[in-house]
């Protein structure tokens, strides 16, 4: 009897296995070694990786580059607390990851993309990938390189056949998804003239926006972050050059001067900038907005216009960054969410969210391959049922 049961459970463990591999949820890290020798170093001081997904069939010359997300450092005290987290070394990184959502592997969930080289960077600098500072002080050993560490990847990449590449998106979620923004054209720089290249920033469009108290605290700590990291020689040039480089870290003033056609995937009451935008803990003393910040249903009638009007603000940010360019997508949902793009059931699954009553993987698809334009804002909140809720990767 015992050895029965033990054959069953060895039976079940081998299925889920196998299950878990055929959902591509064993992709292993490659760590980039030869970053070592040019400085492009985690904030510990190891070597960076990604997580790379070869194509096959049609999509073998095609490649998705997603950059991980997971917030920023912006002082020696907070980058030292990140140090030694897998946001900060690539020693507490998992050895394998699963793909979905943009980077699924199943033709029926992601059907444009499925069968691209398909490759997540892990997020290990705390810069948006910006950081590069020649030293390195010998009491925190803090490495601020993201600027070389994006680099050292694209550089291996493009060496595995990314420069032979026909069709190519540089993406990213939350601080990846700026990080999209903030490297789109160098992105597109280094890829053959003749390719397709864009770029699709989901819940990267953090805007210069007004808090509560009428100040500005993102504006401030966006500011540490980029003195922290030296991330200004990082940033675009036709930003920088025309105003303090320090906003150049905004996606509203650098998307004013790209190139490379975008597509923004945000909500327009993205929970994180509700939540460190618009009412930050820094500026809400007595903590009235605490109950409204983990769920809009529970706001006052004063509160929720405050909402409303902020949506106001990244609307106008929107329009003020990418104009109407006929390159730009747009997919601006009304759901209480914070990174979309990452999930099967939220990029095209039968009850993901709908704007315009498109999914945001048909969506992308079709303004990528020029099948169709896409610019949809969704009506005010809280007016979408088919929302989702997601709040990741901030």
């Amino acid at each position: 009897m015992a050895g029965s049961r033990l054959g069953q459970w060895l039976c079940l463990v081998v299925c889920i296995l196998i299950l878990l591999k055929a959902e591509g949820a064993s992709i292993p890290i490659t760590i980039v070694e030869s970053a070592v020798s040019s400085g492009a170093l985690c904030l510990d001081g190891s070597p960076p990786g990604y997580h790379f997904e070869k194509g096959s069939g049609s999509g073998i010359d095609n490649w998705l580059v997603h950059m991980e997300g997971g917030g920023w450092c912006e002082n020696v005290e907070s980058c030292v607390s990140r140090r030694d987290t897998f946001r900060g070394s690539s020693l507490k990184m998992e050895k394998t990851m699963g793909f979905s959502g943009i980077l699924g592997s199943k033709q029926a969930a992601n059907p444009d993309f499925y069968n691209w080289n398909r490759i997540k960077i892990r997020y290990c600098d705390g810069s948006s990938f910006t950081g590069d500072v020649e030293a390195v002080d010998p009491e925190t050993k803090l490495y601020f390189r993201g600027g070389r560490v994006w680099q050292a990847v694209i550089d291996e990449l493009l060496a595995k056949g990314m420069q032979n590449a026909r069709n190519a998106i540089l993406s990213g979620c939350s601080a990846g998804g700026l990080a999209a923004i903030l490297h789109c054209d160098k992105f597109q720089s280094l890829l053959p003239a003749t390719a397709r290249v864009k770029c699709v920033s989901d819940a990267g469009y953090f805007i210069h926006g007004t808090d509560i108290s009428g100040g500005s605290r993102i504006e401030s700590f966006f500011g540490q972050v980029v003195k922290t990291h030296e991330s200004v020689k990082n940033l675009p040039a036709s930003c920088t050059s025309k105003m303090n480089p320090e906003l150049c870290f905004f996606p509203q003033y650098v998307a004013q001067t790209m190139r490379t056609p975008l597509f923004i995937i945000n909500s327009a009451y993205d929970s994180w900038q509700i939540k460190n935008i618009l009412a930050p803990t820094a500026v809400d003393s007595k903590k009235e907005w605490k109950d409204c910040k983990l769920d809009l249903k529970k706001c006052s009638a004063t509160q929720l216009q405050t909402v409303q009007d902020y949506r106001t603000q990244f609307l106008k940010a929107v329009n003020t960054g990418l104009g109407s360019s006929s390159t730009r997508g747009l997919w601006i949902d009304s759901c209480y969410a914070h990174c979309q793009s990452g999930s099967a059931s939220t990029w095209l699954g039968d009850k993901s969210t709908e704007v315009g009553d498109t999914k945001m993987g048909k969506a992308v698809g079709d303004w990528f391959y020029d099948r169709s334009a896409f610019e949809k804002i969704d009506c005010p909140y809280p007016c979408n049922p088919t929302c989702v809720s997601v709040d990741s990767e901030s």
